[in-house]
């Protein structure tokens, strides 16, 4: 059990460090922040947008692979946390039901540290969902930094430029560059659809599983599986609602689009 809490430790340390050095290339670099990030892409999209062309250009193509990159990264980091805290659970969890009836105190420790790695499991996969998102649609994720903190820099004009066009285009008509934004946006949705879809199954079956392990369970577990199947089912609807907005946003992009355009993401 000690080797997993320093796994844990270790990874997510290795979580927030590591994912820049190993996104890194010949041809990007390794980026020292957002900001340093962001005034790159803002170049090189204001190169891409004067060019009038659909395909990215080579700088803003080597960017959103990095980005891929970098959430592959993370996204492999979080999946093994996730293992980490599921046997960190399970470890916990057998040695409350070993301990019997030896000290009160004990038993509700260990019982509390094995929902709290549960916890902290659903959260990890929630993070591995947003960047396998991330990886899949790098571009529309590297969005956010063209429009957050814009206004008052050179980069302002172009945003309006593409404003403009968003506001006053329709489907066939708009630049080119527009569309393949748009176009990866709803990529963008539709990754987060499927992945939610996937989650979605992985949650129904832990929780039909968490309530027919209360439905046999001895008195003294039958409160942790209620408390692990509530978690659970609540995690279902939750991930249901994600599925629902995306797939919306996915049928019918321009709307999201022209909102996060204007600072609504």
């Amino acid at each position: 059990m000690l080797a997993l809490v320093v796994a844990v430790v270790g990874l997510s340390a290795a979580f927030v460090i590591a994912p820049g050095w190993l996104a890194s290339d010949g041809s990007t670099g390794r980026f020292a922040g957002e900001p340093q990030l962001a005034a790159a892409l803002r170049r090189s999209f204001a190169d891409y947008w004067g060019s009038g062309d659909r395909t990215l250009s080579p700088d803003l193509q080597r960017l959103a692979d990095y980005w891929s990159r970098y959430h592959v990264a993370k996204g492999v980091i979080a999946s093994l946390l996730l293992i980490a805290f599921v046997l960190l659970g399970v470890l916990l969890w057998r040695a409350f039901r070993q301990s019997g009836g030896r000290g009160r105190a004990r038993r509700a420790g260990l019982a509390a540290a094995s929902g709290l790695a549960a916890v902290l499991a659903l959260f990890s996969s929630a993070v591995v969902m947003a960047n396998a998102q991330g990886a899949v649609a790098p571009f529309a994720s590297l969005m956010p930094l063209l429009v957050d903190h814009a206004a008052g820099t050179e980069f302002a004009g172009t945003l309006d430029q593409v404003r403009a066009a968003d506001a006053s285009g329709v489907a066939g008509s708009m630049p080119p560059a527009l569309q393949t934004m748009t176009d990866d946006f709803a990529r963008y949705h539709v990754a987060m659809v499927v992945i939610a879809g996937v989650a979605a199954v992985v949650l129904a079956a832990l929780a039909v599983t968490c309530w027919r392990r209360f439905a046999h369970a001895r008195s003294a577990e039958r409160g942790v599986w209620a408390g692990f199947g509530v978690v659970a089912a609540l995690s279902l609807f939750a991930v249901l609602a994600v599925a629902a907005a995306n797939a919306t946003t996915a049928a019918d992009p321009a709307p999201a689009f022209a909102a996060f355009l204007n600072g609504g993401w």
